[in-house]
């Protein structure tokens, strides 16, 4: 019970009840699987709301809940080091025996050739029941956050953990940005999130947050966080200064992190103090007493603390993310293509939060059958699969376009594509034929100002991760565009398009974006392909034949030549080893002549070294230096071998090798990318004597 005064009743004591707005009641997103545990439902006082929906007048009477700010001692965990994605907890189970991962054409004599990502084992696949509820320990930090090896560890339900990460992160940021402030509170939906978000709700009202914006059923994509942060106006003129982000991304697990008021990741200057304070943290502050929001719900419930009035604001984030997409694309053109009887169309969101947009996007807006849409509700497991967007993982979509291994006489659909878990990652498919990622970004990059109203003024710059394939450098070179090349984190691209030096970039990790928000975005790569294929046949839709996606990329390496490419990961290799293995590789770079004359006794068919370094970055925006991010060979041909370390923790690391050979003879652009990569996967293999460092024959994973 709590004691509240009111003019009309001295010292009378009612239940805590917040005052409660409803607006809408209408569930735009799919039905969310039943908790094991009910949320505190409590009694609604209506809300006046104008047509729009967005517009928002608060009526009832003066009885909204009272909370008192509690300060708890607590102790440091090791290892809550953010990388520039977060803190993750992702898994990575035991294997019972070392798999071998081969390359393989998925579709024997097709037109589509790819490096498969095939085990000879079902070790990838995390049993269902474990791959969502499981954490892990043992934390070493790379890129994309906290990466651990497996010790079956629920770490975010332990005490006090996520609070630590919490009260730390509010205690990195400027004062401005917490009291008084407007913060986003919101996930991809995976185990544990809904539980999440209350606590850092609680949290926010304890540090001063003037209010919490979360997304309906706490669920918000990425990409959307990110439009929200910077497109979305509260009803009372407020905007967003960042954002508790919960996902792990494309892995299972759990994740937590922040982004900041320009939409994007947090940069290492906080994310370092947040680090920082995690080591010496003693306390936090929580309002314990407030109760539970019904964040299934959408409307605003007002509540009162030490420092003033705090509100909690339900919304269909859907809204403000459709309004940007159709401020980019031509909707009218997509829908005709997605409407014609000739093209059909296929979207798997692997159960993670894109299927929360796709029935909206796809279906309501664009005007595709509801049937062309798979594993789109999302799941707080993912519904046992794995939620990475690629030819293991999306084996239902692969099957469906025509790349699986068993055979079959139904026709596939002419596009098709996949998210993962919190929808900023895509892979793009036709028929029978996979689009690599390099590719992709090039491709859209090439197309993007006829095809995009967006850029139909011209694109201010492109930009590339250094591990991605240099196809996108080639077709900034043939179109005069300012191109960059930066390292592996999406906080670099956000630099260059804060800068207005950026309109395009992408990764090797099936990652793609421009600078309509500062994350990659799935569902937007997804819409830039449409709209090439809507320009591509916008005379075409009643011929005898579509312009389809193998003819796109067939087209533009006949222009541009062909980047053949794959990438090995060499997982838990001794950490000595693997530092060993790098540090003789940039030792070896002191004399190119001994290099090529090795490479010539490995391979005399390979081009020679012209060039090698081990590869920094100074951002030209904020001057800042990034070193170490990966050692390159260059060759003559316009070929690359590329090695980075991560996870140099004391459970094991893994090496990264990326291969790419350039063509630009378009009589051997049409080869197995196996065959045309071969020379090279010899050379890497044995220069950087790879067995003889790791005592590995064969990678873990070959994607």
């Amino acid at each position: 019970m709590i004691r509240l005064c009111f003019p009309s009743s001295p010292g009378a004591i009612i239940p805590p009840r917040p005052r409660r707005h409803r607006h809408n009641t209408a569930t735009p997103f799919p039905s969310i699987p039943p908790r094991s545990r009910s949320l505190h439902h409590h009694r609604l006082t209506p809300l006046l709301a104008s047509s729009r929906g967005d517009r928002r007048q608060r009526v009832g009477g003066p009885d909204m809940v009272l909370f008192t700010v509690t300060k708890k001692a607590t102790t440091p965990f090791e290892g809550q080091k953010p990388g520039t994605s977060g803190l993750r907890k992702k898994v990575s189970l035991p294997r019972p025996r070392p798999p071998v991962y081969v390359p393989v054409a998925l579709r024997s004599g097709s037109l589509c050739d790819v490096l498969g990502r095939v085990a000879t084992s079902d070790a990838l696949d995390p049993p269902p029941a474990l791959a969502s509820r499981i954490s892990l320990g043992a934390c070493s930090r790379g890129n994309s956050g906290l990466s651990n090896q497996s010790f079956l560890v629920t770490v975010f339900q332990q005490p006090n953990y996520l609070h630590n990460f919490v009260q730390a992160t509010f205690n990195a940021l400027p004062a401005e940005q917490v009291k008084g402030a407007t913060i986003v509170v919101s996930g991809d939906g995976r185990y544990f999130s809904k539980d999440a978000v209350q606590i850092i709700t609680k949290m926010a009202a304890a540090n001063g947050v003037r209010r919490v914006w979360v997304g309906q059923h706490s669920l918000m994509s990425t990409p959307a966080v990110s439009c929200v942060i910077r497109d979305r106006v509260g009803a009372d003129g407020s905007k967003a200064t960042g954002a508790f982000i919960l996902t792990a991304s494309h892995n299972p697990g759990l994740g937590i992190k922040y982004n900041m008021g320009n939409g994007g990741p947090a940069p290492e200057s906080v994310t370092d103090k947040i680090f920082s304070n995690t080591t010496t943290i003693s306390e936090y502050f929580i309002a314990e007493d407030l109760p539970d929001v019904d964040i299934s719900v959408v409307g605003v419930t007002s509540f009162s603390g030490p420092e003033g009035p705090f509100d909690v604001d339900v919304f269909d984030s859907s809204v403000d993310y459709i309004k940007l997409m159709k401020s980019i694309f031509d909707f009218e053109a997509i829908k005709k293509l997605l409407t014609s009887p000739k093209f059909t169309f296929c979207y798997d969101a692997l159960h993670g939060v894109a299927g929360a947009y796709a029935k909206r996007i796809f279906v309501e807006e664009l005007g595709a059958d509801e049937s062309s849409l798979l594993n789109c509700v999302p799941k707080e497991d993912f519904g046992g699969g794995h939620p990475d967007p690629n030819l293991t993982y999306a084996k239902e979509l692969v099957e469906r376009m025509g790349l699986g291994k068993s055979t079959s006489n139904v026709d596939p659909p002419e596009f098709g594509a996949a998210a993962d878990g919190d929808a900023d990652r895509n892979m793009i498919l036709g028929k029978r034929f996979f689009v690599t990622p390099s590719d992709s970004v090039a491709i859209i990059a090439a197309n993007a100002v006829q095809s995009i109203p967006y850029f139909s003024s011209g694109l201010k710059g492109v930009a590339r991760s250094m591990p991605t394939s240099a196809a996108l450098d080639v077709v900034a070179k043939n179109l005069n565009l300012k191109f960059f090349e930066v390292p592996t984190g999406w906080k670099f691209f956000g630099n260059l398009m804060d800068a207005g030096m950026c309109s395009i970039c992408g990764e090797e990790s099936f990652g793609t974006g421009s600078d309509h928000i500062r994350e990659k975005d799935g569902i937007w790569a997804v819409l830039a392909w449409l709209s090439i294929l809507a320009f591509k046949n916008k005379d075409n839709l009643g011929g005898d034949k579509l312009v389809s996606v193998e003819d796109i990329v067939r087209q533009h390496w006949a222009t541009y030549g062909r980047h053949y490419y794959t990438r090995y990961d060499y997982e838990n290799v001794d950490a000595g080893a693997a530092k060993e293995l790098m540090a003789n590789l940039v030792t070896m770079q002191s004399s190119l002549s001994d290099v090529n004359k090795l490479i010539k006794e490995i391979r005399s068919d390979v081009s020679v070294v012209v060039a090698a370094d081990e590869f920094e970055y100074k951002d030209p925006v904020d001057g800042s230096v990034s070193k170490h991010q990966g050692i390159r060979y260059l060759f003559g041909d316009g070929s690359r071998l590329v090695f980075r370390l991560s996870g140099t923790g004391s459970v094991g690391a893994t090496i990264r090798v990326y291969i790419e050979q350039y063509e630009k003879d378009p009589s051997k652009i049409g080869r197995e990318s196996q065959d045309a990569l071969a020379p090279l996967v010899d050379v890497a293999l044995k220069l950087s004597k790879m067995q003889e460092y790791t005592g590995r024959s064969a990678p873990t994973v070959i994607t």
